[in-house]
């Protein structure tokens, strides 16, 4: 397989010096839940390495954390893998560092209800109002593939951004028909679920299959100012999944204690389901290509002008195309 990615193989022109100062890498945290890397500096992992993470505010969605990454203002991004192929199409030099969720039973993006709503099917959401946190990413994308699916018009479905922590007030007052709650918001999605009176209509393994929901972007100009950061950034990230993954008790601790350190309720971490990624953190060239050719299909793409391979970080840790 051809990549073109940027090879993090120690070289003369890109090796940080000896003698550089730690690497701090600025990023937009996301309410209700903690990334892998931001768990991995809660254990520890970046200590002696080159790598230093800072939150600089949050992010309501995937785009405007992109948008953040491109203006330099962050040097973390994070998105729904849809939302990171049309930054890359609109310009932005970005590659994808490592997944940062999986879809699959037990981590899943889950379309709510009322219980005695009259949707009971994706084809009965036309002309309704579906909340999701943001446009152009993740759950507007898998909205519009349900509907194709289905034969129906992509844009048969009103979607409204709604912010996570209010997703089910608007579902019970009746401001929205549905809530989408995404794979990243288990935690809001449980403690909902919890309260009850609510119906799953559908989720997003139902129209997508097992795949990566996203991934952490950086700018391939950082990465090639920093690869030994870069390196190390990715490594501990994907040693954390597999701490979430093998430790979901200590997890969920920690991820308490981050909420209650920001000021969130640290009540909801006890809902947290994992990040559902692959053991290693790996990434498959389905995992993007399945996006690729819904954008070829939309005509965003031409057949072949973008590949998977095209969007992966190759480092020399098992992050990586398999």
């Amino acid at each position: 397989m051809k990549h073109i990615l940027i090879s993090l193989a120690a070289s003369t022109a890109l090796t940080v010096p000896a003698w550089a100062d730690q690497v701090v890498m600025r990023y937009l945290p996301s309410h209700g839940g903690v990334s892998a890397h931001e768990l991995a500096q809660e254990l520890g992992y970046f200590e002696g390495t080159d790598v230093v993470i800072e939150s600089v505010g949050y992010a309501s969605g995937g785009p405007e954390s992109l948008m953040a990454l491109a203006g330099g203002s962050v040097d973390i991004g994070s998105a729904a893998t849809a939302a990171v192929l049309n930054s890359i199409i609109g310009g932005n030099e970005f590659v994808a560092a490592y997944p940062t969720n999986g879809i699959n039973d037990q981590v899943k993006s889950i379309f709510y209800v009322l219980e005695d709503s009259p949707i009971h099917s994706i084809e009965d959401i036309q002309g309704k109002t579906v909340a999701v946190n943001t446009l152009g990413a993740h759950l507007d994308y898998t909205v519009r593939e349900a509907l194709n699916q289905k034969g129906l018009p992509q844009n048969a479905a009103n979607l409204v951004t709604v912010p996570g922590p209010q997703l089910e007030q608007v579902l019970r007052s009746e401001q929205v028909d549905v809530a989408a709650f995404g794979y990243w918001q288990t935690t809001f999605e449980g403690a909902a679920r919890q309260n009850g009176g609510l119906r799953a209509v559908f989720d997003d393994t139902e129209v997508l299959g097992e795949i990566a929901g996203g991934f952490t972007v950086l700018r391939k100009d950082w990465v090639a100012e920093h690869p030994e950061a870069a390196e190390d950034f990715v490594k501990q990230s994907a040693r954390a999944l597999d701490f979430a993954r093998d430790n979901p008790e200590k997890t969920r601790e920690i991820l308490a204690k981050v909420l209650q350190e920001r000021g969130e309720n640290p009540e909801i971490a006890q809902y947290f389901a994992g990040y559902g990624v692959r053991q290693g953190g790996l990434a498959t060239d389905r995992d993007i290509q399945f996006w690729i050719d819904v954008l070829e299909r939309e005509g965003k793409l031409t057949k072949g002008q973008l590949r998977a391979s095209d969007i992966l970080l190759v480092t020399g840790t098992e992050v990586a195309t398999k």
